[in-house]
């Protein structure tokens, strides 16, 4: 009995969590369509898409334009390289702020996809206000706490 309502509690939590991602989908579907339009553009300059149910979200791969790594749209990733699954730096240690270990691409962009999940379209503006693609910015580094030890991508989560 007692192993029947623990099955009962994990499919009501799970159905939960799905509902929760489903309504998150919905609210950053404005991003997610501008990431489909440029993945789209892409594809005609040799851009692959392929569903990442881990990173939730589509990923077009050898996206054509950019300096390289990747950016996030909603449920949609960009990515110029072959793989997410690669090694990368930190915003801090590319900018000499500190000395940190490499992390995986694909960790860190899922962290921006649950970050576009809770701020939905405020994720850009909030994104350019607190300074874009910048070491400070406390939605990357969050995304890089996230990509080392594998929780706190919200940015506001007090420190454990």
């Amino acid at each position: 009995m007692a192993a029947d309502s623990q099955r009962s509690r994990l499919t009501l939590a799970s159905a939960g969590l799905i509902a929760v991602q489903v309504l998150g989908a919905l609210w950053t579907s404005p991003n997610t369509l501008a990431g489909l339009l440029a993945g789209a553009a892409g594809m005609a300059f040799g851009a692959r898409a392929h569903w990442s149910a881990r990173d939730r979200a589509l990923v077009f791969a050898r996206w054509p334009w950019g300096p390289g790594g990747a950016i996030t749209l909603g449920n949609v990733i960009l990515h110029t390289g072959p793989t997410l699954q690669v090694a990368c730096h930190t915003y801090a240690h590319q900018a000499g702020l500190a000395v940190e270990p490499s992390i995986r691409l694909d960790d860190h962009e899922r962290a921006h996809v649950y970050q576009y999940l809770v701020l939905g379209p405020l994720f850009v503006p909030l994104y350019l206000a607190l300074g874009g693609v910048r070491a400070g910015n406390p939605l990357e580094r969050a995304a890089d706490r996230y990509a080392h030890c594998g929780h706190g991508w919200w940015p506001w989560w007090p420190s454990a």
